[in-house]
């Protein structure tokens, strides 16, 4: 279920999504929502959120992992490339959960600002993490990791709003020169 609800708030936001609607996408049984989730739709999105920056920052890692050459711009490349992929395949529909939920409710709950805000941390401390690894001086690299999914955030946002590919296409392509030069 908090796949689900992490799936369909990146589609629908917070406030689009309900949790019959969750149960159903997820195929579970009515009772569960209830039984694993007693704090209602609040709880099920905070762990959705969790969800959501937890499979960042495993896919940053993994991307890191696979690169044969490792550099800023490079991961950065993969980073953006996952969503480049995403669109061409699958459509516009599908945003950043974490964005969404921003955009939608961090103003109106407390508990789910700090859940989205926990998110981003979750997936900017590994981004910082791979960047040390290449060379990134560490007073620079939560700074960098942070203008790193800041500008991807915003390229997936543009993208999105206008069904083209080209803000993806220039944020890794103005970045990565900046990226790799930070390498001490």
């Amino acid at each position: 279920m908090v796949f689900s609800a992490a799936q369909l708030i990146r589609v629908q936001g917070v406030s689009g999504t309900g949790m019959r609607e969750v149960v159903e996408h997820a195929e579970a049984p009515r009772g569960s929502l209830q039984h694993y989730f007693p704090g209602g739709k609040e709880q099920l999105v905070d762990e959705a959120l969790a969800w959501a920056g937890a499979y960042a920052a495993r896919r940053v890692r993994r991307y890191a992992a696979s690169l044969e050459e490792p550099s800023p711009g490079k991961l950065y490349a993969a980073m953006v490339g996952q969503w480049r992929d995403e669109f061409t395949k699958l459509g516009y529909a599908g945003g950043c959960p974490l964005v969404a939920t921003t955009a939608d409710t961090a103003a109106a709950s407390e508990r789910l600002r700090a859940a989205v805000s926990a998110a981003f941390e979750a997936w900017q401390e590994p981004v910082a993490e791979e960047l040390r690894r290449m060379g990134v001086p560490p007073e620079r690299s939560l700074s960098l990791a942070l203008l790193m999914i800041s500008s991807l955030e915003g390229a997936i946002v543009l993208a999105r709003a206008h069904h083209d590919l080209a803000p993806l296409d220039a944020v890794a392509g103005e970045l990565a020169p900046l990226l790799d030069a930070a390498v001490a």
